[in-house]
């Protein structure tokens, strides 16, 4: 499969997707991922940023809050016509362009930015290699690179939940850890929507590829990125008593997130 096919899925999936993430349901990336992101991310006033893979927009325009000068990219244009209708008063006067693009092939100049970001799209591609190297093109010589990806080591071909009698998970069951998945569709909604929500909903449907930790790591070295910093985030005690839905993540790791750099010297 290639980075055209997995646009038209995305297409496919962006209105649903979109009318669900913009009233609070997609938990894992409110009360988990984005603000371990953010809390690992260095101070971005400024400074020219790039966000590979932005879907509607969501995490770009809290990068722009932060005073980051933003452009963006997504492979599917539906998202990114969402992104652009995106209006809320404490996002005005935000002035970030979007594009619609590959990540595999990014429209802009070598050296154009101080640091990219990149939030859970990486592992959506089907040459994140490709995407990496590009990324590190358009980066400023010292600039970074921070993304977060679903964790390799638990998000396996064969996954499943031990739970115990009370529908809580104790213990997650993976499997096919170096199987070759190549665009293998999975379909799913937010769980944490009712049901009377999604009844009327087309259920997302989302390429799936599988890659190791190694491979991964490989991947960044590849391209002349240097790690500097990595996080495997998971809900404190706290959001995990008040919100159940995320205390899985507390059992074994659902993201990863790495920063590197671009080293002078390094291609």
């Amino acid at each position: 499969m290639n980075d055209r096919e997995v646009g038209r899925y995305w297409d496919e999936s962006a209105e649903a997707w979109t009318f669900l993430a913009r009233r609070g349901f997609d938990v894992y990336r409110d009360l988990v991922n984005t603000p371990a992101f953010f809390e690992m991310l260095p101070d971005v006033n400024g400074l020219a940023g790039l966000d590979v893979g932005c879907g509607e927009g969501h995490n770009t325009r809290l990068l722009a809050k932060r005073g980051a000068i933003m452009s963006a990219v997504d492979i599917s244009a539906a998202f990114i016509a969402h992104a652009q209708d995106f209006d809320a008063p404490d996002f005005d006067g935000m002035d970030i362009h979007y594009a619609i693009a590959s990540a595999q092939k990014l429209p802009f100049e070598a050296g154009s930015f101080h640091f990219a970001a990149a939030f859970m799209s990486l592992m959506d591609m089907p040459r994140p290699d490709l995407a990496l190297a590009e990324t590190a093109r358009v980066l400023k010589t010292g600039g970074f690179f921070q993304f977060s990806i679903s964790h390799p080591c638990s998000t396996t071909p064969h996954r499943r939940h031990v739970r115990d009698a009370q529908g809580r998970t104790l213990a997650l069951e993976v499997g096919g850890y170096f199987e070759h998945l190549d665009g293998e569709i999975d379909e799913w909604l937010f769980t944490a929507a009712p049901r009377e929500l999604k009844a009327g909903l087309r259920k997302f449907r989302i390429p799936r590829f599988q890659r190791t930790l190694s491979d991964w790591i490989n991947m960044i070295a590849g391209v002349g990125l240097a790690i500097e910093q990595v996080a495997e985030p998971y809900a404190s005690e706290e959001t995990a008593m008040r919100y159940p839905v995320v205390a899985d993540t507390r059992v074994a790791p659902y993201f990863l997130l790495v920063r590197c750099r671009k080293i002078s010297g390094l291609s």
